[in-house]
């Protein structure tokens, strides 16, 4: 999907320096995104290490599991959005299905360590419609961008 907002060349030099001022403040936002991963990566590690550490030794329970899932998915979503980052500063292109599947991610993070005992059915039916709407829009964008034309 191409967009043209904003001319590199534009006629108005204001609008130039403006643009500018964006892409620096996007690749600022790359480097703490960058940041954030590797924190987020030395937290994972941590923190199962504590928790091998504790007794029983070297054995986690299911809540312990889960919990290291999220983190995972944690770091994969941060990955995803600095790619998001990289395309928008790297091309012309809105990088519609990458965000989409960013977002899928980012659910199955939520479906994946969601504690049933703390969520009502509403909340477990707004999480279906919005998996099902991630859904389908991904499956739509992939399809028209997989159609010769």
């Amino acid at each position: 999907m191409k967009y043209d907002e904003i001319h590199e060349d534009h006629a108005d030099p204001l609008i130039n320096q403006l643009h500018r001022a964006i892409k620096y403040a996007v690749k600022f936002l790359a480097i703490l995104m960058v940041l954030v991963i590797f924190w987020t990566i030395a937290d994972v590690v941590y923190v199962l290490y504590e928790r091998l550490m504790e007794t029983p030794f070297l054995l986690l329970d299911m809540e312990d599991i889960l919990e290291t899932f999220g983190a995972f998915l944690a770091v994969l979503i941060a990955i995803e959005i600095f790619t998001n980052i990289r395309l928008y500063l790297g091309t012309n292109v809105i990088p519609v299905q990458l965000v989409l599947a960013t977002a899928l991610m980012a659910v199955a993070r939520k479906v994946i360590v969601l504690n049933l005992k703390f969520v009502n059915a509403e909340q477990i039916v707004g999480i279906a419609l919005v998996t099902i709407a991630l859904g389908v829009s991904y499956w739509l964008v992939r399809e028209k961008s997989n159609k010769p034309g």
